[in-house]
């Protein structure tokens, strides 16, 4: 059997995010995944709730899971529910996780700061997207700038969307993870604040931060998260030659 590995992307972008990764894999003959989340994507026009969110995860990962172990990738928001997806009270078949930019508790103070602050954006000509180009533009390097945006950008999606992650009983959730598992932040993520906590209530997890980058570190530093990829499919596989 081969590693298997499911991608879900964080929020208002789409599977696309996840092309350098996809190639990476690719190249090594790997086997992969990138869904796209209700109200994302290829998805934009359906509604966001947490129902649907989990049946896509758990829809592709089940159906990889009978092809060999799986590998949860998951970035930002898609992080926060992969969280509680392979921390739920029943463990689903997932083999280990890796989990980017998503080290923050959604507390209700939290969540209501950042969806005021997406409003606010929003609420720009173009909802802002001319900002959030201005900074892509000087953050991600040419290979990933595109990727982003590819599948096109969900603001009808957002504002539900965070509302949602308030819901979510991440701390229980972390304690009943027993996969190997790793957090991986940019130094400059602004979603940083629980990281040490997080890493703590997972025995043998892993924190791994980026130097020199952002919240969009699976883009900014491809190369960096890819290896983190390799190092956990190796993790993987040798679990597997064990187990033989």
């Amino acid at each position: 059997m081969t590693v298997q590995v499911v991608l879900v992307h964080g929020i208002r972008t789409s599977a696309t995010m996840w092309r350098a990764q996809l190639a990476h894999l690719a190249e090594r003959g790997i086997p992969a995944t990138a869904v796209d989340l209700p109200g994302h994507g290829t998805r934009m026009a359906e509604e966001f709730t947490l129902d649907s969110a989990f049946a896509t995860i758990g829809r592709a990962v089940t159906d990889a899971a009978a092809r060999g172990p799986v590998l949860l990738v998951a970035h930002s928001m898609g992080g926060l529910l992969s969280i509680a997806y392979v921390g739920g009270e029943e463990a689903p078949p997932v083999a280990g996780f890796v989990a980017a930019s998503a080290t923050t508790a959604p507390r209700p103070g939290r969540v209501a700061l950042y969806r005021t602050l997406a409003r606010i954006l929003d609420a720009l000509p173009r909802r802002g997207q001319w900002l959030a180009d201005f900074v892509l533009d000087r953050t991600l390097p040419p290979e990933t700038r595109a990727d982003f945006g590819a599948g096109g950008y969900a603001y009808d999606a957002q504002d539900v969307a965070l509302g949602a992650l308030s819901d979510l009983d991440l701390i229980a959730a972390l304690r009943r993870i027993d996969v190997p598992t790793w957090f991986v932040n940019g130094q400059f993520d602004q979603l940083r604040f629980d990281e040490r906590a997080f890493a703590a209530l997972v025995p043998g997890s892993e924190l791994i931060v980026v130097p020199r980058t952002s919240h969009l570190v699976t883009a900014m530093r491809p190369r960096v998260f890819n290896a983190v990829l390799d190092v956990a499919l190796a993790t993987l596989e040798s679990r597997m030659v064990e187990a033989t």
